[in-house]
């Protein structure tokens, strides 16, 4: 008779070890898989991410904003000449050379505006690249073996009681739900990243249209500041989920399993708290207001 509870009790054992050891396992594995798959979404341009939302704000630029557009720049032309003229002490101090630059002002101010689209796409593009690249050595210097991890807690495991195992299983299982939920709040914030960006590029045309006059240009300077902020947004983003991987890969030279638990959990709310963040350090780094 004892040795039938014996077995059962070592059955009983032997399962939430199983248990605790693939909670585990899971858990490395949706840190490693959490730096790959938000590089391929942080990575894509505006065109990749959605293609009918992307054609439907190039037409609404191209159809109603530039309309718009090219009444602000014909006033800010305007506005250009008369200030130009009358500030050369009342038209007595006019040279030829004034009228050469005001041309060429106005040559530049249409150009751009003409191809507003192609260069607020382009700074995405710049972004794109450097969030591809920083993807390869975040990648790289996180990865996490989860073989070499079950070995080295296996045996940890074995030594636990049945009671200590199923309060471990439960602590790993809330540590589990908290980095799942870390992939559902990074897509949040790039969702919100992508919809910012949609909203900036339907209006591209009209601080473009501002940008060569002297006194109208801060709106169209201020523009490129929060389009920079945007593209190098993603970097941050792959910054800190590179952070947060590299502190739970360091994690594992802790021998206490309720420890690196608490530490995983600690870890993955800060991360979260950190995301949310990621757009004001990006505006504060380039003066975006």
């Amino acid at each position: 008779m004892d040795d039938i509870l014996q077995s059962i009790g070592d059955a009983i054992h032997d399962f939430f070890v199983d248990v605790c050891g693939g909670m585990f396992i899971g858990i490395f594995d949706d840190a490693n898989a959490a730096t790959g798959d938000i590089a391929s979404q942080v990575g894509l341009t505006p065109s990749q991410w959605n293609g009918s939302i992307f054609t439907m704000i190039q037409n609404l630029s191209k159809n109603v904003v530039i309309p718009i557009a090219g009444l602000i720049i014909t006033f800010v032309l305007c506005y250009e000449l008369i200030t130009m003229i009358t500030e050369k002490n009342n038209m007595h101090d006019i040279d030829t050379f004034m009228f050469f630059k005001y041309v060429f002002k106005s040559c530049v101010a249409v150009m751009l505006l003409s191809h507003t689209f192609e260069i607020t796409m382009a700074i995405f593009d710049v972004g794109q690249w450097i969030v591809n690249q920083a993807a390869v050595s975040i990648t790289n210097d996180t990865y996490v073996d989860v073989t070499s991890i079950y070995i080295q807690f296996r045996d940890s495991l074995d030594a636990m009681g049945t009671g200590e195992l199923i309060a471990l299983m439960l602590e790993a299982a809330v540590v589990s739900l908290a980095v799942k939920a870390i992939a559902i709040l990074v897509s949040v914030v790039l969702i919100n990243r992508m919809i910012e960006i949609y909203l900036y590029c339907s209006v591209a045309p009209i601080p473009f249209a501002t940008m060569t006059n002297r006194e109208w240009g801060n709106i169209g300077t201020n523009y490129i500041r929060s389009l920079l902020s945007l593209a190098f947004q993603g970097l941050f983003i792959m910054v800190i989920v590179g952070i947060y991987s590299a502190l739970v890969k360091d994690i594992l030279i802790v021998s206490d399993l309720h420890s690196m638990l608490m530490r995983i959990g600690m870890y993955s709310i800060v991360l979260c708290l950190t995301l949310f963040k990621t757009s004001s350090i990006s505006k504060s780094i380039f003066n975006a207001h």
